[in-house]
């Protein structure tokens, strides 16, 4: 990391200890001393009092990090993305098990107040996978892919995919029905009405 070896030598030059440096830009020493082992970065409030107590451009003391931090940073996104997804996947699942069971084994009320606590916190997990896949544009089952491995689709193939994207809705909206629709008719004919 360069920005780790620049903070260090600019530190020295100015003739500061790490609890000094740390003083002056509000952080701890460990903080500072974090930032110089290259086990975590300034965040950006930090970098500019840096490069204001040091006297030199932002530029110069990030030089060549750019591209490390924002890399960095994509690797967060995409395990976040994959632990969303993955808290999503199970909660669906066992909201969807759970009807029945809850609704029978557990006194009705509870059974029904369970399950939708289930259901609410499977739909905030459905709604931070949706916020995500917005702010990557990524909606098609390709693009998803390509984002979870770490890649971006070349023009031609993202364009294919945007194309889909229509389509893929209308299948998502009959797909929704029909699950709908088959679960009404399990329910009914659990509870005796058909």
């Amino acid at each position: 990391m360069k920005i780790s070896s620049q903070i260090k030598k600019y530190r020295l030059e100015s003739s500061l200890s790490q609890e000094e440096l740390a003083d002056k830009i509000f952080v701890t020493r460990q903080t500072i001393s974090n930032w110089e082992n290259g086990k975590n970065y300034p965040d950006i409030n930090s970098i500019v009092l840096l490069s204001t107590l040091f006297g030199i451009s932002l530029d110069i003391l990030v030089k060549g990090d750019l591209e490390e931090m924002k890399e960095h940073i994509r690797n967060e996104d995409i395990q976040r993305f994959h632990k969303d997804g993955i808290i999503f996947t199970i909660l669906l699942i066992v909201t969807i098990l759970s009807v029945v069971p809850l609704f029978f084994m557990v006194n009705s009320y509870i059974g029904i107040v369970l399950w939708v606590i289930l259901f609410a916190v499977a739909m905030y997990y459905a709604l931070r996978v949706e916020k995500q896949k917005k702010v990557y544009d990524i909606q098609t089952y390709k693009e998803i892919v390509a984002f979870a491995d770490g890649k971006r689709l070349d023009e031609i193939e993202r364009n294919r995919e945007y194309g889909k994207r229509p389509y893929q809705k209308v299948l998502y909206v009959i797909a929704s029905g029909v699950i709908g629709f088959v679960m009404t008719i399990v329910l009914l004919i659990l509870f005796g009405y058909l």
